[in-house]
């Protein structure tokens, strides 16, 4: 294959996604990299590939706790899904989800609920109400008001995550476990 072939970026892409999943983040970023430099000449700078490149990028930055890093690429994914996708499209969703999951590590609880809340309002319209996507929203908002000392507002959205974890995962899930521990940790605190 020719050293700008789009096969050769999506490999990249795979080796970067082993790398993440060993923890190993310098290799991910540098497989990540290779990888958009080649969709980058490949495709139109709007092409919603292009918004998915710049979203792994933005994750491996988030996973090494570079926020300001993670913020500037997926705001650039963002931007291109914005305009390349249509304002209900669930990868819309995941861009909102992501900043927001930035801005909660950050300690931005307000800036984290805005965007939490734009994935949410997408994902009640486009996704089925059972949806594993759905329970995430429920318990990120959960856990942001959590976070706010909202504490009844934290247990009636992390009510809502468990119930959907409850009937779309297996009962051993650890998600299930998770959501538990977290509506624990808001009983706790009421």
């Amino acid at each position: 294959l020719p050293s700008n072939h789009p096969d050769l970026a999506s490999s990249y892409n795979n080796i970067g996604a082993v790398y993440k999943d060993m923890g190993d983040y310098s290799k991910t970023l540098e497989f990540c990299e290779k990888s958009h430099k080649i969709l980058e000449k490949a495709l139109p700078s709007n092409h919603p590939n292009l918004a998915s490149s710049y979203n792994n990028i933005g994750l491996v930055y988030k996973n090494m706790g570079d926020y300001s890093k993670a913020l500037e690429f997926y705001e650039k994914s963002l931007k291109i899904r914005e305009k390349a996708l249509p304002s209900n499209h669930p990868d819309l969703a995941s861009s909102y989800n992501n900043i927001g999951q930035v801005y909660y590590n950050m300690g931005d609880y307000s800036k984290a609920l805005e965007f939490y809340e734009k994935s949410l309002k997408i994902r009640e319209k486009a996704l089925p109400s059972n949806h594993p996507d759905l329970a995430t929203s429920y318990n990120n908002i959960g856990s942001t008001y959590f976070g706010k000392g909202d504490y009844s507002k934290a247990l009636s959205f992390l009510e809502k995550a468990l119930a959907i974890r409850q009937k779309s995962l297996p009962s051993t899930h650890p998600l299930i476990k998770a959501t538990k521990d977290n509506i624990d940790h808001v009983k706790k605190k009421m």
